[in-house]
Parts: structure tokens; C-alpha cells; sequence
């Protein structure tokens, strides 16, 4: 669970790296999301209370959702989000995925939400290098 929790630290950081992200709790402490122009990308939830901490993404590539959702306990968001291509990753899984690949779908759903500026500064970023990108992208936690 420990490994769970720290993958999860992790894969927040990156999100909240990302150009303009804003992270938000809309129903309370334990329901944390981060945004990017007003649009959540991601669903992180929390790592307190009964279930294990985990993550959901919206996946519009098929080759990546098809790979998330082979990811053991994967299965499509609820509340009808999974019809849009959201995916539910759980992180305290034997066999998750590792953190770069966490990462690599987080900002994929971040591109599906942001603004054509973030978008620029994101890749701007990238080809400047792994010092000026988001702070976790190519570290990897088993």
C-alpha cells in the first residue's frame, strides 16, 4: 500500500506540473481531481479510507485506453464516464502500471481538456528537455 500511496503522491505532482493545472477537492478531502480550464483530467480521489488509491482518465486513443484497461483492476469509470472513454486504474494492484506510464495517459487526458496555449507550452517544454517538463515524467516506481 505504501508503493500505492507514493505512485499516487507521484502521478499528482505531475498533474499539477502541467501547464495552468489546478487541483480541486469539488466533494470533499477525500475527492481530489486536477483541472485544466475549468475541465477535470484527471480523478485521483484520495488514499485515505477503504479502497486503494487509484486514478481515472480519459483515454481517447484506443491503443492506450485498450492498454489501460489491461492493467490489473482496471475497469471503465462510473457514473457512465467510462462510455467516454474514462478508464478507473487502481495503484495497490499486483502489477500496476508503472509510474511513466502513469504519467504518459495523465497527459494524454490533459489533452483532451486543454486549450490549444497549453498545449504549445506543453510541448515547448518537452523539447526543451527533461529540466523543463513536468517534474516526474520519465521516473518510473515499481
Amino acid at each position: 500500500m505504501k508503493a500505492a500511496v507514493r505512485k499516487w503522491e507521484a502521478v499528482r505532482e505531475f498533474a499539477r506540473g502541467l501547464p495552468e493545472a489546478v487541483m480541486e477537492f469539488p466533494w470533499g478531502p477525500e475527492d481530489c481531481v486536477v483541472k485544466v480550464n475549468k475541465k477535470i483530467f484527471v480523478f485521483l480521489g484520495g488514499v485515505e479510507g477503504p479502497r486503494a488509491p487509484g486514478l481515472s482518465v480519459k483515454l481517447k486513443d484506443e491503443a492506450l485506453h485498450g492498454h489501460a484497461m489491461t492493467a490489473p483492476g482496471a475497469e471503465p469509470t462510473g457514473y457512465g464516464l467510462g462510455r467516454a472513454g474514462w478508464v478507473f486504474v487502481p495503484l495497490g494492484e499486483k502489477g500496476a502500471p508503472a509510474l511513466d506510464v502513469l504519467c504518459e495517459w495523465v497527459e494524454e487526458s490533459y489533452r483532451t481538456v486543454a486549450l490549444k496555449r497549453h498545449l504549445k507550452e506543453l510541448d515547448a517544454r518537452l523539447d526543451a528537455g527533461p529540466d523543463a517538463g513536468p517534474a516526474v515524467r520519465n521516473e518510473s516506481t515499481g
